[in-house]
């Protein structure tokens, strides 16, 4: 199996390649600007680094034909969105993952409500919005997280997981546990398929991320 993480120079990009690497036998493939000279310590015969933009689509496309399953580690509105779904489908790529952000559905409730709208806005009135509903009316095998506040703590992956039209309270979630899930989605030890989560750390119902 063949996975390309699109933004693989991020912090949980870096981290789900790790993940891959030492938990599988998936072979990878890192796109992002600069992955070449960025993430040089990657190589091996199981990494292929391309360079590109999210842009840059037929970059993206021409690295697609012996690929199983795309990782999109950003959080990416419909200008964006749009063209990727197109090459996907041309390449013939089922399995997608595509991180978002909570209040997509007005679903952030409890004591947290008050403290992140102030922060990221109404993000239900954004095309980050557009671009989860883009990608559920897609024939894809996909998986949306929208993943709540990160911090990083080393081997703590607890992770909460809520499916669409349940409430999100959760204040934080570790970039460790984010990374581990999404390794678990793509060898199946989690078994989700088109569905659109909220992803936390369980009991962090707080009003506001505990490092703010």
């Amino acid at each position: 199996m063949r996975v390309m993480i699109l933004g693989a120079a991020g912090q949980i990009g870096r981290m789900v390649t790790a993940d891959l690497l030492a938990q599988t036998d998936f072979d990878l493939t890192l796109y992002g600007r600069n992955v070449r000279s960025r993430l040089a310590d990657t190589a091996s015969s199981r990494v292929k680094l391309v360079d590109g933009t999210f842009e840059d689509v037929a970059t993206i496309k021409a690295n697609l034909a012996d690929v199983d399953a795309v990782y999109l580690s950003f959080v990416a509105g419909d200008d964006i969105i749009v063209p990727l779904l197109k090459v996907l489908k041309e390449a013939g790529i089922k399995r997608f993952i595509a991180a978002n952000i909570p209040d997509l559905y007005q679903e952030v409730t409890g004591k947290f409500q008050k403290w992140y709208r102030a922060n990221t806005g109404l993000i239900w009135q954004t095309n980050l919005r557009t671009a989860a509903d883009l990608i559920e009316a897609s024939d894809l095998d996909y998986i949306i997280l929208r993943i709540t506040w990160l911090y990083n703590q080393a081997n703590n992956t607890a992770v909460h997981v809520t499916r669409k039209g349940e409430p999100f309270t959760e204040a934080q979630v570790t970039r460790q546990a984010v990374a581990q899930f999404v390794t678990d989605l793509l060898t199946g030890k989690a078994d989700y398929h088109r569905e659109n989560l909220g992803l936390g750390e369980p009991g962090t119902a707080y009003t506001k991320p505990s490092f703010y």
